[in-house]
């Protein structure tokens, strides 16, 4: 059997660059803060792309619907994990205080 010809189309998934292991120093510039910042940056770029989307459908500037309901589905998804992944956070926080010294 030949797994080259399966797998020719499947792409690896790789972690981020810009993710660090336990014990390693913050890097210059970098850190949990900025991760979230930019995550937040992309929602909302995401968000602007299918309003401008949904507004140039509404004008008749374009007829591809199923443009229109792609970004809104990105800007949603997005925004439902960024969601989860703060609320995850949130929960951590909280469970940590929780613990005696």
């Amino acid at each position: 059997m030949n797994f080259n010809a399966i797998s020719s189309g499947i792409a690896p998934i790789l972690a981020p660059a810009g993710i660090q292991g336990a014990g390693q120093p913050e890097a210059a510039g970098g850190g949990f803060g900025k991760t979230m910042s930019d995550a937040l940056e992309t929602v909302g770029a995401l968000q602007n792309t299918a309003h401008a989307s949904a507004e140039s459908f509404m004008s008749g500037e374009t007829e591809e619907i199923h443009k229109v309901a792609l970004d809104q589905q990105k800007a949603a998804l997005s925004l439902d994990l960024f969601l989860q992944v703060r609320n995850k956070i949130v929960n951590a926080y909280q469970e940590i205080m929780k613990m005696q010294v």
